[in-house]
């Protein structure tokens, strides 16, 4: 495929730095959008023609449409259990388990851990349950936000029954990686060399318990919290900020059922996993069940569910149009080469022992820069495996560092689709969570990088 070389970085950059600098996502995305369409006019018949070609593409994509659909459902769920009060009332039961900022952090890691099964329903459902108890203990939303990231995509790569570990195991199987025959194989025995998944939750339990220090964006929202008493980024606006505290609290005669809480939740967690891990057919159980119970209890009339529902689509169109925009940015970066560009830089130092780092670290910059995670697997493994295979390095040891630059990705991305969520299910915005992430992503990223060096000459 045709390369632009090192004009192939300019729109990444440019929504890097207007993300960065005017803390306007889609405002970047926009701006990346519009520079690479005008970068690839000639292609596409002039530059209005290929503006729209790509905001085609990315309404065509299928993994575009599901993700959609999948939020649509996240917003009635959640819309639902706000305005039935399942939501307080949770909470409200909650309070006798869950007492310190420290408990709540623990159980929201824990839950995290749990619900282990797909990184969305993960980054949306934790964050959506937990975010009530920690505000009433004083937990900064981007600490919340960071834990509930930090347990997502690294418990999905380590738990082989995950959408995560059952679309990788295929991808290795397709390039001919397997053991005793199958590529779930090979990925069980890759596992214990997926070592930035664990290094990213042990780093996150050890910045719980204080051992490593609150940095960055959540030490400046901790002292926020200090001195005004708002769990929200400083900047966040106030519509957004009354919106998510606009919660009732039930009264002293009532008596919290947190079963309207958490049978949804587990029924839309058992029919993800009988649907195969669908989480689409999971999210849907969740709404349906949540529909009927409030009905039957007469929580809410018929009316005013359907406007629930309708009200919790709407509250997702800021993630819907981000989610668009990504995807058309990442139909754009496969036209301009940008894969290729990075691969073909990289190439000369991508020698022996040197291998299984260089990977890791191509591929996480990689995917930070461009919110491709598993895109990026199916793109560099045909063309890592053979690397490997040539110069005898352990193709296994080589798809691990893979998956671990794919995971740190979704850590860190500001505009991809775990970070979009996370921060959609947490209430802050995208650009708070990434630099909250950030630091501590970066120490796991940082020691996963010696370990493969290290694993590199060992093996």
């Amino acid at each position: 495929m045709e390369s632009y070389g090192i004009i192939s970085l300019l729109p990444i950059f440019i929504i890097l730095i207007l993300a960065v600098s005017t803390r306007r996502t889609l405002f970047a995305m926009c701006a990346g959008l519009t520079v690479g369409a005008a970068i690839l006019a000639g292609k596409n018949g002039g530059f209005v023609d290929s503006w729209f070609h790509y905001a085609y593409k990315s309404m065509s994509n299928e993994s575009m449409q599901w993700i959609v659909l999948i939020v649509a459902m996240f917003g009635m769920l959640i819309v639902l259990f706000e305005r039935s009060n399942a939501v307080s009332d949770f909470g409200f039961w909650a309070r006798r388990f869950v007492k310190t900022q420290k408990q709540s952090m623990v159980a929201t890691a824990i839950l995290g851990i749990i619900i282990f099964i797909d990184d969305y329903l993960n980054n949306l459902a934790v964050g959506t349950t937990m975010k009530g108890i920690t505000d009433r203990l004083g937990v900064p939303r981007t600490q919340l936000a960071y834990i509930v990231n930090s347990m997502a995509a690294p418990v999905c790569i380590l738990i082989p029954l995950s959408s995560w570990a059952a679309y990788f195991a295929k991808l290795m199987e397709s390039q001919g990686v397997t053991v005793h025959g199958t590529g779930m194989g090979a990925y069980l025995r890759g596992l214990p060399f997926t070592f930035y998944a664990y290094i990213a939750i042990i780093i996150c339990f050890l910045q719980i318990f204080g051992i490593i220090p609150k940095l960055g964006q959540i030490r400046k929202d901790y002292a926020h919290y200090e001195k005004t008493g708002s769990v929200f980024p400083e900047g966040t606006d106030q519509e957004q900020v009354d919106a998510e505290m606009n919660v009732a609290e039930p009264g002293e005669d009532d008596r919290p059922r947190p079963w309207n809480f958490l049978i949804p939740l587990a029924v839309m967690i058992a029919a993800t996993l009988a649907a195969g891990t669908e989480v689409l057919v999971g999210s849907t159980a969740g709404v349906i069940t949540a529909f009927v119970l409030y009905l039957i209890q007469r929580k809410m009339s018929f009316r005013e569910l359907l406007e629930a529902c309708y009200d919790g689509i709407v509250s997702m169109t800021f993630v819907m149009i981000l989610t668009f925009l990504a995807f058309a940015v990442q139909q754009l970066n496969v036209d301009l080469g940008l894969a290729n560009f990075v691969i073909e830089v990289t190439k000369p130092v991508m020698k022996g022992a040197f291998l299984p780092m260089v990977v890791f670290l191509v591929c996480g910059i990689y995917a930070y820069a461009t919110g491709c995670f598993w895109d990026l697997a199916a793109i560099i493994l045909p063309i890592v495996i053979p690397l490997a295979n040539a110069m005898g390095v352990d193709p296994i040891l080589a798809s691990s560092a893979v998956f671990s630059g794919a995971c740190f990705g979704s850590n860190t991305c500001l505009y991809g689709d775990g970070v979009i969520m996370c921060a959609q299910g947490s209430g802050i915005k995208s650009i708070d969570l990434m630099f909250a992430s950030l630091p501590y992503a970066g120490m796991s990223a940082a020691a996963t990088a010696v370990l493969y060096l290290i694993t590199g000459f060992v093996m």
